[in-house]
């Protein structure tokens, strides 16, 4: 039987040039690591801290995943403006993703 071959693979996220979003001040990103399980099932995976009043943020939290070596792993970084205390992000403003 053979072993799947697996190791830790941490990502470091930085952004230049995000959309204001914010009337006053500047945007004050997030970052959330998504992963793709099968078709259209996405499931998160970790958030950054959020960067008040940045537009080019280098987030000092980074993502730490598991890598399977010749098996393919998507992900999806998305890019949201948090003005409030919720952990939901459907009340922020999208940014973009990757």
């Amino acid at each position: 039987m053979a072993t799947s071959c697996v190791t830790k693979v941490e990502l470091t996220v930085s952004c230049e040039n995000l959309l204001d979003m914010d009337v006053g001040s500047k945007s004050d990103p997030l970052c959330v690591l998504l992963m793709n399980t099968s078709g259209n099932q996405w499931f998160e995976v970790d958030r950054t801290e959020r960067v008040k009043n940045c537009l080019s943020p280098k987030f000092a939290k980074k993502f730490v995943v598991d890598y399977y070596f010749e098996v393919v792993q998507k992900l999806r970084f998305g890019l949201y403006d948090i003005d409030n205390k919720t952990i939901d992000l459907s009340d922020d403003d999208f940014l973009g993703e990757f």
